[in-house]
């Protein structure tokens, strides 16, 4: 007889999430985008504003900002293990972003019930500056899980599979 692999802590699948999500997250690489911090509900992302991000008033775009705390957002979201996609978002901008700043987009959870979440995340300055706000409502697309856990029974061992699982 064989033991069963404890289950992993929330934070260990937090973790996993993480790791598994930003593998394939082209937009938030591409984006200049570091993940800081990923808990159970919550979510730490930075992004510094490039030259390239700058709009016609030399201040970092608004969609750009938003993409930043829509980011923190998913990985917030995801972190425990389900396959979760935004059912709304809205973002106010408060003062701009200028070139070189280091914009901290921090996203936590204010409740979840069923299929259905609700986060707020806050976007600051690298001086505390508070630069946006958005409120984002999740719902868990499918009963999936974004990081598998399976059998290899010819051995008897239990190992992590990272799959990459994509909405339909």
């Amino acid at each position: 007889m064989t033991e069963a692999s404890p289950l992993p802590s929330p934070q260990q699948t937090a973790d996993k999430v993480r790791e598994a999500m930003y593998r394939d997250d082209r937009a938030s690489k591409w984006l200049g985008m570091q993940i800081l911090e990923v808990t159970p509900g919550r979510a730490v992302l930075t992004m510094t504003v490039r030259e390239q991000m700058l709009n016609g008033h030399d201040i970092c775009h608004g969609g750009l900002i938003s993409t930043l705390a829509d980011s923190a957002f998913a990985y917030a979201c995801n972190s425990y293990n389900e396959l979760t996609v935004a059912s709304g978002f809205g973002v106010d901008l408060l003062a701009p972003g200028r070139l070189g700043d280091v914009l901290t987009a921090t996203c936590h959870e204010v409740s979840k019930a069923g299929r259905t979440g609700l986060y707020d995340c806050e976007v600051n300055n690298q001086q505390g500056q508070r630069i946006a706000g958005a409120f984002s409502e999740g719902v868990v697309a499918q009963r999936v899980r974004v990081v598998h856990r399976a059998t290899d029974h010819r051995h008897n061992r239990q190992h992590a599979l990272v799959r990459a699982d994509r909405l339909a």
